[in-house]
């Protein structure tokens, strides 16, 4: 007999429809970080993701039997929903939030180790990191949801039609639109940068 962790998700799926407790615990532990990332980096709200993730779970458990395999897989189908319910979320309520740090504690200890050129440039690095989520937050929806699955949670265009329910060219081309609008969007952070580079360099040969 198969260990759960070595059970498809399919497999776990109809134990649970059983009645199985642990192999819905066992989806869950293998499921739900993807899923609550996805909806962070869609609504910028962790408060939003959690409550979708939570969502998304219990869906599963009412409506289970309704996943058909030969639609695509669990995980894909799993994100679906989540993308339903963090979009009626954001049509709904119409704000975003700043997605918050997770672990300032951490990060201040870790900080006390670092040389003040490290500090800067971890620092920067981090900057640099935030303008780009905050600047996905900012593209259309049907942009926002692609940038998120392929170069975010680097998904194929296979999942990401699967999820989206469109073909796979629709998606090729709205990420294609999406990159050039980040790039737009980034374009004064990076010019910003470079001149902060610049000024840098100034001073050391003055």
């Amino acid at each position: 007999m198969k260990v759960q962790t070595d059970l498809s998700d399919g497999e776990l799926l109809q134990s649970m429809l059983a009645g199985d407790e642990e192999a819905l615990a066992a989806l869950y532990r293998r499921r739900h970080q993807g899923i609550y990332r996805f909806a962070l980096q869609m609504c910028g709200s962790t408060a939003v993701a959690e409550d979708v993730t939570q969502e998304v779970f219990m869906i599963l458990i009412r409506e289970g039997n309704t996943f058909d395999p030969s639609r695509g897989s669990l995980n894909a189908f799993l994100i679906g929903v989540a993308r339903n319910h963090v979009l009626r979320r954001l049509r709904r309520e119409r704000f975003y939030v700043p997605i918050e740090e997770d672990s300032k504690s951490d990060e201040n200890r870790s900080q006390t180790s670092l040389t003040t050129a490290e500090a800067a440039d971890d620092l920067s690095r981090k900057e640099r990191i935030e303008f780009v989520r905050k600047a996905v937050l900012t593209l259309p929806e049907k942009y926002r949801e692609v940038v998120v699955l392929c170069d975010l949670e680097e998904m194929s265009y296979v999942e990401a039609a699967e999820i989206l329910g469109c073909a796979i060219g629709t998606v090729r081309s709205r990420l294609h639109r999406a990159r050039a609008l980040l790039i737009e969007k980034l374009r004064p952070a990076q010019e910003q940068e470079m001149a902060a580079a610049t000024t840098k360099s100034a001073r050391c040969f003055a």
